[in-house]
């Protein structure tokens, strides 16, 4: 609340936010789409690998060529113009940067930017929730070591949710489960680039009209991008996963309270407090009826009979017993809803969603039966698909999250179905990402594990 007044007020005073985005993808071109409307903000540098690249998505969503003229980060932050750049370091290291945006959609990259955050000083908006879900936690205690914030990206939808299960629990209410929605049967799990198009229904010639990435949406797909997320979601708000990981259990928003209630209840949840994923499909592959596909939810309790009424009288959707009910945003905007982040951070050194355990984990679970010898192509590929975990048995078992299986060799045979672990894999021990991701399961290893050891 309040945000748009405390923007309009730095805008008055000519201080306006000054952002750094690196990575111009879809996601950081949404939000861009988005900024020079937004009062008491002034993107001053953009960085990519590929700033041709970047300018073409720049020219796409109406940005006019003048605004990317600045030959400097100084000169942009005169001139009120926009640095476009292939130095992301430079972005991460100027002091006149207030808080930089993430959105290389990279995990190896997401993981380096963020320490080079923490070393600066810098507050950082993980819209790269593929390196949150490797190793955030430990990335957000160095971030608040060095002075800044590490938040979640609002718009994506672990902030989203994140939202919901605060708002439930700063009620008083209890939170039974919260997720999102997706399209999703078994069947999914072994789509790859050459036919995720027939898993949406498009033809190759309609994909490439609305510039679809075929990888991208393979992860989204294939269960990747949900595990992903629900674990970023875990991590940051304390809910934990059922012990085999999501269930995807078909379920339309008039039905999420009950069937988002435990087993026991007849419901479809093993434990109360869980992190879930509810279907648009049906079994047999027909649609839900009034989905949440695009959206999220938080399912939760009545303490008391007084509070059971009070569900009734205000026309909450409930279960049968009128005990759970759901509060739920139907569509999420992606980045042209990260401004709330942007100015959340800036302006109250808050965080919208932040990892402060690890409870979850995205692991690799092998698209087909894999050969000593072949390289991994992570997430979105032909080889491996994300599936949630319980951080306690990820650890137990070595399992490799999903994060770390892109341009790795197989020391051993993997067959179709099987988690891989550490051990299957040749790691390179000295990269940034694998130690990152050692330091955080030495540093957040939950306390079953800490037991054993």
């Amino acid at each position: 609340m309040n945000l748009h007044r405390l923007l309009q007020a730095r805008e008055a005073a000519g201080r306006p936010i000054r952002v750094g985005v690196v990575g111009c993808g879809k996601f950081a071109s949404m939000y861009l789409a988005q900024a020079p409307r937004t009062p008491g903000i002034h993107v001053a540098a953009i960085a990519d690998l590929d700033p041709s690249r970047a300018r073409s998505n720049l020219e796409r969503i109406g940005w006019p060529g003048e605004r990317t003229e600045a030959r400097s980060l100084g000169k942009a932050l005169k001139s009120g113009a926009t640095w476009l750049t292939s130095d992301a370091d430079a972005v991460f290291s100027s002091d006149e940067v207030d808080v930089v945006v993430e959105a290389t959609g990279d995990p190896a990259a997401g993981i380096a930017h963020a320490l080079k955050a923490a070393r600066a000083g810098k507050s950082i908006i993980m819209a790269n929730v593929e390196a949150d879900a490797v190793a955030g936690p430990y990335l957000a205690t160095k971030v608040q070591a060095g002075g800044g914030v590490y938040s979640l990206a609002y718009g994506d939808q672990p902030a989203l949710i994140c939202d919901l299960v605060d708002w439930a629990r700063a009620s008083g209410l209890e939170v039974t489960a919260a997720g999102r929605g997706h399209k999703w049967l078994p069947e999914y799990r072994t789509y790859t680039p050459d036919n995720v198009w027939d898993g949406y229904g498009l033809s190759q010639e309609q994909a490439e009209e609305g510039g679809m990435n075929p990888r991208m949406f393979t992860s989204f797909l294939d269960g990747t991008k949900p595990a992903i997320e629900s674990t970023a979601v875990a991590n940051a708000t304390g809910l934990t996963p059922a012990p085999d990981g999501l269930a995807y259990p078909p379920c339309s928003i008039r039905e999420l309270p009950q069937v988002l209630r435990p087993a026991s209840e007849g419901g479809a949840l093993h434990h109360k407090g869980q992190v879930e994923v509810v279907s648009s499909l049906r079994p047999d592959g027909t649609l839900v009826d009034d989905d949440i596909r695009w959206g999220v939810f938080a399912v939760f309790e009545a303490g008391d009979e007084y509070v059971r009424r009070c569900f009734d009288e205000y026309g909450l959707q409930t279960d049968e017993s009128g005990r759970y009910a759901c509060m739920y945003k139907r569509w999420h905007l992606i980045g042209l809803e990260l401004g709330i982040s942007v100015a959340a951070v800036a302006l109250r050194d808050e965080p919208t969603g932040v990892p402060t355990s690890f409870n979850a984990d995205a692991v690799a679970m092998a698209k087909r039966d894999l050969k000593k010898g072949e390289t991994l192509d992570g997430e979105g590929g032909y080889t491996v698909s994300g599936s949630l975990l319980p951080a306690a048995a990820s650890l137990a078992t070595g399992a490799l999250p999903v994060g770390l299986a892109h341009g790795v060799t197989l020391a051993a045979d993997v067959p179709a179905g099987a988690i891989l672990r550490k051990s299957d894999v040749a790691l390179d021990r000295d990269s940034v990402a694998v130690i990152a991701r050692e330091e955080m399961e030495r540093a957040f290893a939950p306390d079953d594990r800490k037991a054993a050891e």
